[in-house]
């Protein structure tokens, strides 16, 4: 075989391991880059997103703490904190607004 024909199957292995390294992002509401994402939720119960593999629902907010349930676990974070490690991940608060809370996810 020869280096062209070997070169094929290895971009195409490469350029679906990027795939799969951005699927760990897969809500509307969730802009990722490799290994590190921001999460948008509206401040609803039900609001929801999956990220980098594990589940984060929004639980309540008031003017500086929110309260979120990440891979089962409830973790509080305040705006100004630095990040809280939650199930192998790190997540800290951008910002709450009347209507929604942002956050950043990073492996």
């Amino acid at each position: 075989m020869n280096t062209a024909a070997r070169r094929v199957p290895a971009l195409f292995t490469a350029a679906a391991l990027g795939l799969a390294l951005l699927a760990g992002c897969s809500s509307d509401n969730v802009d990722c880059g490799l290994d590190q994402c921001t999460v948008t939720l509206d401040r609803d119960t039900s609001a929801s997103a999956s990220v980098l593999g594990v589940e984060a629902k929004f639980v309540s907010a008031d003017a500086n703490t929110v309260t979120l349930e990440v891979a089962g676990e409830q973790v509080q974070l305040t705006k100004g904190q630095q990040a809280v490690n939650v199930g192998g991940l790190q997540i800290s608060l951008d910002s709450i607004t009347a209507d929604q809370i942002g956050f950043q996810v990073s492996r």
